[in-house]
């Protein structure tokens, strides 16, 4: 029981932009040196990648961003708003998630947790998805500093 009614999954359109990005803040899922607003540009729009969200009195309460590569398929800023957690919406957005990559063939599924994250990494452990034996590398090619 999500403690919503059952509020129809719906992707994101730029006029969700603000909202969204509030969500996510809320979340404490933004970085000083990620631009939430071109994450939120690059992602709706397109054949390779969606925000997918669940609205509540014209808010989003929960959104996650998805998107497939053409090898696996990736899961971000998932989002609950703080006031509508432990209801099942995170569940229910990674199926949404996991649905929509099926719906393009991907045959994985993979997101990136901070180390220290240990509520979420519990999270996602408890949905089936399993640590796995790789580092993440990385470099900024915009010039900002951070992860």
């Amino acid at each position: 029981m999500t403690g919503l009614p059952e509020t129809e999954i719906a992707s994101a359109t730029a006029a969700d932009r603000d909202a969204v990005i509030a969500l996510w803040r809320a979340c404490t899922l933004t970085r000083p040196w990620n631009d939430p607003v071109a994450d939120f540009d690059s992602a709706i729009g397109t054949a390779a990648s969606d925000i997918l969200l669940l609205p509540e009195g014209g808010a989003p309460v929960a959104a996650v961003m998805v998107g497939f590569d053409g090898h696996r398929g990736w899961v971000y800023y998932l989002a609950v708003h703080p006031d509508h957690r432990r209801k099942g919406l995170g569940r229910r957005m990674m199926d949404a998630a996991e649905a929509w990559l099926r719906a393009r063939g991907a045959p994985k599924i993979q997101l990136m947790v901070r180390s220290d994250n240990a509520d979420v990494i519990a999270f996602y452990e408890a949905l089936g998805l399993g640590r796995q034996d790789v580092v993440t590398l990385g470099r900024r090619l915009d010039g900002k500093t951070g992860a």
